[in-house]
């Protein structure tokens, strides 16, 4: 029996590793672009501005924090991204994961978990991963989604309502305890919030054109300063709170500087980095993930084809390179991203110029953004939230496989109830189990005595008469992946039988794709046990990929080369000549 030797093509250039989408759009670069795409930006900037701000004060740190990592990580992202309208910033799926870091290890371990997980993307993107991430399972990426769009409405209601607390608990049944045991609403708070989800829900109804954020927090912020400025004090308005009542706004992009490193007495950078290093991979994913779905989703609009690798390496620096600006972590926003395409932006100069916008708005409107009420923003949020909970995709799982919907359910729950890592983590898992299951329970194990009918195998020579099996000849065939899920399974159905009363065995693998390192072992045990017990194992209709991971395992060499047969023809006729040489 021959095989052809196969040589390896999975070869990858330059351009397959990093090659963003900036350089080759600017070749063919044309003023009716640009201007098209000065629009898109124009109007992505102004959508960016109040979401960057209420991502950076809900995640535990600040709206310059929010402003800033938009402005950076969306200018990286678009020059030198694998998207030509992939707009990037912060995003909701943050808010949980740098909320319980910044509770637990504060602003410096942030910081270190931002730029490892920086080094991660990048790592993954050298290492070719952009096309393996998209095969995280869907009711994972929905499970987890829709806890984060739960937690991120939990954590507005001390906004919304204006409670006014501090020190509100992470995690999120102490966080609903707290608040039911500190419920004291101020009721201006609550009106503005009403009013702003209003808004949000309704402009849409009447025009598209304007956000619905943007319009809320413009009118919240109009009503509020007339409020403050000629109501009179007895309406007790001054207790309305506003961001420059909680934060200060800086007048500009601050410097590059060293983070500090606050480390923990006996404690070591080293014994941090390893503490953080699962809330540094979660980030990592997230990142990955929310980035590379967007850009999916933007090429299924634009009809291009982006650049997943390139992608995940422009995610990775820009999350190296915003922790030294004070920033928060960063990726591709899906609705910042359709809202680019939606308005004329086609090439990655949208995204550079959306940049430029927040950034103008850092530097010469810092004082009109601190007099955005809180209630507003937490408003905003909940909208974002409710956006995010896909609420009708979770529906519409019900109707699908239980399993697949357990895997939801309880990544949901994982992620509300504990962390988003444990989520993820164990999410995955579940899913690699579940297919594992299922791959087991279609991979089909038959055996054959007597006869084989040829109209059911596609191997067999074209004639309509049965295949005889000798006497003392069974036929086992394996239909699928041979591996550690079958592996065991099917040792216990050959050894059912005695060796006596069949000494030769036949497994059929034509339909086998692979088999792995467990299969492998297992099959080089029976070939052994068959030695000892005079058993003879044939091998028919090995495939050539199957072939060669038999002769890498030693396999081969423990057989007699006669013994693996291209087809079950051969296989039968190698059976008969053994059987009388017995006699």
């Amino acid at each position: 029996m021959q095989f052809s030797s196969l040589k390896g093509t999975n070869k990858f250039s330059l351009k397959d590793i990093f090659s963003p989408k900036l350089f080759s759009t600017l070749a063919h670069y044309t003023r009716a672009q640009f201007a098209q795409d000065s629009l898109a930006g124009i109007i992505v900037g102004i959508v960016a501005i109040p979401l960057a701000i209420a991502f950076g004060i809900s995640s535990g740190v600040g709206p310059s924090e929010g402003l800033v990592t938009a402005i950076i990580a969306g200018l990286i992202i678009s020059v030198l991204g694998g998207s030509k309208v992939q707009i990037g910033g912060p995003t909701g799926a943050f808010i949980v994961i740098i909320y319980g870091i910044i509770q637990q290890y504060g602003l410096s371990g942030l910081i270190i978990a931002t730029i490892m997980a920086g080094i991660i993307l990048v790592l993954m993107g050298l290492a070719h991963l952009g096309s393996v991430i998209k095969f995280v399972p869907y009711p994972v990426i929905i499970g987890f989604t829709a806890g984060i769009a739960v937690t991120i409405f939990s954590t507005q209601m001390n906004d919304f309502f204006g409670l006014g607390l501090s020190d509100v608990p992470a995690n999120f049944i102490d966080k609903w305890i707290f608040y039911a045991g500190h419920f004291h609403p101020n009721w201006w708070a609550f009106g503005i919030g009403l009013f702003s989800l209003a808004v949000c829900i309704g402009m849409p109804y009447i025009t598209k054109r304007i956000p619905g954020s943007l319009a809320a927090i413009v009118l919240a912020t109009l009503g509020v300063w007339l409020l403050k400025s000629y109501a009179p004090e007895s309406w007790g308005v001054a207790s309305l709170q506003t961001i420059s009542d909680l934060y200060a706004l800086p007048q500009g992009i601050p410097a590059p500087h060293l983070p500090s490193i606050e480390l923990e007495e006996g404690e070591s950078v080293f014994m941090l980095i390893q503490k953080l290093f699962p809330s540094a991979f979660t980030i990592a994913m997230l990142g990955a993930i929310e980035s590379l779905l967007s850009a999916m989703v933007a090429d299924g609009v634009i009809g291009d084809k982006h650049n997943s690798n390139t992608e995940l390496i422009a995610q990775g620096v820009a999350n190296i390179v915003v922790p030294f600006f004070g920033g928060i972590p960063a990726t591709g926003a899906i609705a910042r991203t359709m809202t680019n395409i939606n308005n004329g932006g086609r090439t990655p100069v949208a995204g550079i110029i959306h940049a430029i916008v927040l950034l103008l708005v850092l530097l010469f409107l810092g004082s009109l953004v601190g007099m955005i009420p809180m209630a507003c923003l937490a408003a905003v949020l909940i909208m974002v939230s409710y956006s995010m909970s896909g609420w009708r995709t979770i529906a519409g799982l019900c109707k699908h496989p239980t399993r697949d919907l357990a895997v939801l359910v309880i990544t949901f729950l994982l992620t509300v109830i504990f962390d988003l890592t444990v989520a993820i983590e164990i999410g995955i898992l579940l899913a690699l189990v579940l297919f594992l299951m299922r791959t087991s329970e279609e991979t089909q194990i038959r055996t054959f005595h007597h006869e084989i009918d040829p109209n059911e195998d596609t191997d067999v020579q074209s004639n309509l008469e049965h295949l005889t099996i000798p006497e003392r000849v069974e036929v086992y065939e394996i239909d699928g992946p041979y591996f550690f899920g079958i592996a065991n399974r099917f040792d216990d159905i050959m050894g059912r039988v005695s060796t006596e009363k069949y000494p030769i065995r036949i497994i059929r693998m034509r339909k086998v794709p692979f088999v792995d390192s467990t299969a492998m072992h297992n099959l080089s045990m029976l070939i052994e046990r068959s030695h000892r017990e005079g058993m003879t194992i044939i091998l028919s209709g090995v495939n050539q990929h199957v072939h060669k991971q038999l002769l890498k395992g030693g396999i081969e060499q423990m057989m007699n080369p006669e013994n693996i047969c291209p087809n079950i023809h051969v296989a039968l006729h190698r059976a008969e000549h053994l059987l009388q040489d017995m006699e």
